[in-house]
């Protein structure tokens, strides 16, 4: 998308590309990828399961396909604890990359990924938090520190955050995020939890956000995809910080 539309960026948990038929078709997660028409998409359960955790969704044929795949995993693997970050289009460019150690029972991260965009600088961290409550709220908490630490940056979260509760818990976690309205998004044949999500910092503004449904999407993982057209806010309409 360009300058004056705005930024498509999508996340899609990919269950390691095996869809509600059980079949593994990489190929069917990229049907998906190109018709949301996204410049960057975050992604969960990237990897497969048991070391070494090789790429679920090959390197090549996201390659073939025109995608840059920002080199986070390492050894064969598409990402870091199972998030990756992908990106293709005009106008971006790849600044800076890193990892976040999350707490909490289960092995779980975050990845950093900073970009120039046509709307500006901008820091994506994509994420899937735990299972359980209190873990996921210390690894809000935890992230919240960590980017505290960070220089100012436009900034977008992404990713599934296993969180079926109607009331605004994320919210009260990240009070310096902004959650865009919650959509269903699991199970992807009949959605009725939101548990994936993008939030962005005040910098930042949307033109629209949804779930991205089309065929094959219904089959292709247990989730299907959000995205949000992302626009830098105006001079002067930004809120304070709290």
């Amino acid at each position: 998308m360009t300058a004056n539309s705005g930024l498509r960026l999508a996340s899609y948990n990919i269950q390691k590309c095996v869809g509600l038929d059980l079949r593994r078709q990489p190929r069917r997660i990229l049907q998906v990828l190109d018709g949301m028409k996204a410049c960057i998409v975050v992604l969960q359960e990237a990897d497969k399961r048991l070391p070494p955790r090789p790429a679920a969704l090959p390197h090549f044929v996201l390659e073939e396909a025109g995608w840059q795949v920002v080199d986070l995993g390492g050894a064969g693997s598409l990402g870091w604890h199972g998030n990756a970050v992908i990106w293709r289009g005009d106008g971006l460019r790849e600044t800076a990359r890193g990892h976040i150690v999350l707490p909490g029972l289960e092995p779980r991260g975050a990845v950093r990924v900073e970009f120039d965009t046509p709307i500006g600088p901008l820091r994506v961290i994509g994420m899937h938090l735990g299972l359980i409550s209190y873990y996921r709220q210390q690894q809000v908490l935890h992230l919240c520190r960590e980017l505290g630490d960070l220089p100012g940056m436009p900034t977008v979260w992404a990713g599934d955050f296993n969180d079926w509760s109607r009331a605004p818990v994320m919210e009260r976690w990240a009070p310096r995020m902004r959650f865009l309205p919650p959509r269903p998004s699991f199970p992807s044949a009949r959605p009725v939890g939101a548990l994936d999500r993008i939030a962005l910092s005040d910098e930042l503004t949307v033109a629209g956000h949804g779930v991205h449904s089309a065929r094959p999407a219904h089959i292709a993982s247990d989730h299907l995809p959000v995205w949000a057209d992302l626009r830098a806010q105006e001079s002067g309409r930004v809120r304070p910080a709290g």
